[in-house]
């Protein structure tokens, strides 16, 4: 699959129904996702499986995830929130 196809579907995926997340998840897309790692980019895709609620949280600081590379993740994403 080439980037732009790969890019259009993430970018569905990162529609959550809620408009602060979906900014969030998508400004990391577009500014992130070409340069990240790998390991990154699967981080990202195991975010985007969390549920809602969940992931709500970890943006908000409520609570953190156990998974110290979704928590790093979380903190560079709510760390460029303008």
């Amino acid at each position: 699959m080439d980037d732009e196809t790969e890019i259009r579907k993430l970018r569905w995926r990162c529609r959550r129904g809620m408009r602060e997340l979906d900014q969030l998840l998508e400004r990391w897309l577009d500014t992130r996702w070409r340069t990240s790692s790998p390991q990154e980019r699967d981080t990202f895709l195991q975010l985007l499986d969390t549920e809602d609620d969940r992931l709500w949280r970890w943006v908000l600081g409520h609570e953190v995830p156990e998974d110290a590379a979704l928590r790093r993740l979380v903190e560079r994403i709510t760390s460029t929130a303008p």
